[in-house]
C-alpha cells in the first residue's frame, strides 16, 4: 500500500498503530499546533494527534484555508488514511467550529465519521458568530496574541512574529464571521461540550444549543474549573472528561448520511 502523501503537512507527526483510537486537536485562532505541547501523547484509549493548519508555524508560507467548509474538505482528504479506527475532534473556541465542520462534511459524504466531537468554549453554529475577538481593533488583537504567547509558556514574542500571527488571526476571524448554520444539524456521534467556571470569553450558559447536534442519547456536557486558557495545560479534570466519554460504549450510530443535507 502506498504511503499517504506528506503526512506531516497536516499532522505534527504520523499517528502510530498501537492506540485503539485517535483524538485530533485543532488549534485556536491565530496560532498553530504547538499550543498543545503540554498535552500528553495519549488520553484514555486515544492517541493525541495535533493538527497543523496552513499559514502558521511550519506551514507559514502557505495560504490560509479560507472558510470552514473549505478547510473541512482539505482536512477530510488529508486525514482519511488515519480514520481507520474510532476517532474524535477537539477544539477550543476558534478551534471548535472547524472540527464541527469537518465532522459534518464527513457525514455528508458518507465517509468515516467521528465517534466524538469535543467542543470547548464555543457557541453552537446556529447561534453565532459570537465572540469578543470579532470586534477588536488590530492593536487589541496584537495584545491578545501577546497574551496567548505568554499563556503558551513561550518567550515574549518579537514584533515580526506578532505581525505574522496577525495575518493568520485576521483570516481565522473572517472564517468565523462567515460561518453560521440556519438550524441545528444532527451528527451521528457523541457531542460533548466543555465549559469553564471562570471563562469570561464564553460563559457556560452561552453554550446551550449543542444538544440538538447530537444523536439521541449521545450528548454530554461538563463544567470544568478554570479560565479561558486552562485547556492549554490539559488539566486533570479535562483529561478525565475526555477519557470518560471515549471509553463509553455508545449506542449504535445511525447511517452517517441519513437526514443530513449538504451545507455550503
Amino acid at each position: 500500500m502506498a504511503e499517504p502523501k506528506r503526512p506531516r503537512k497536516w499532522l505534527l507527526r504520523s499517528p502510530g498503530t498501537e492506540a485503539p483510537a485517535r483524538l485530533f486537536l485543532l488549534p485556536y485562532s491565530g496560532v498553530g499546533a504547538s499550543m498543545y505541547n503540554r498535552w500528553p501523547e495519549r488520553i484514555g484509549p486515544a492517541e493525541v494527534c495535533r493538527i497543523q493548519l496552513p499559514g502558521r508555524e511550519n506551514r507559514v508560507r502557505e495560504e490560509h484555508y479560507g472558510t470552514y467548509p473549505q478547510l473541512a474538505g482539505q482536512l477530510a482528504e488529508a486525514l482519511l488514511p488515519y480514520l481507520d479506527r474510532p476517532f474524535g475532534f477537539f477544539g477550543h473556541c476558534g478551534g471548535a467550529l472547524p472540527g464541527f465542520a469537518t465532522a459534518l462534511l464527513l457525514a455528508e459524504r458518507g465517509l468515516p465519521t467521528p465517534s466524538w466531537l469535543f467542543v470547548s468554549s464555543q457557541v453552537a453554529p446556529h447561534l453565532g458568530p459570537y465572540g469578543r475577538f470579532l470586534s477588536l481593533s488590530d492593536d487589541q488583537l496584537r495584545d491578545e496574541l501577546r497574551q496567548m504567547a505568554r499563556e503558551m509558556g513561550g518567550d515574549e514574542p518579537q514584533p515580526d512574529m506578532i505581525e505574522l500571527g496577525m495575518r493568520v488571526l485576521r483570516a481565522d476571524l473572517a472564517a468565523n464571521r462567515a460561518y453560521r448554520l440556519p438550524a441545528p444539524v444532527q451528527l451521528p456521534c457523541t457531542v460533548h461540550t466543555l465549559s469553564w467556571t471562570d471563562d469570561h470569553e464564553i460563559r457556560p450558559e452561552q453554550m446551550t444549543g449543542w444538544d440538538a447536534y447530537a444523536a439521541p442519547g449521545r450528548f454530554r456536557t461538563s463544567l470544568l474549573p478554570g479560565g479561558h486558557f486552562a485547556f492549554l495545560q490539559a488539566p486533570e479534570a479535562l483529561r478525565t472528561a475526555l477519557a470518560g466519554t471515549m471509553t463509553e460504549q455508545p449506542e449504535a450510530a445511525p447511517n452517517p448520511a441519513a437526514g443530513i443535507e449538504e451545507h455550503a
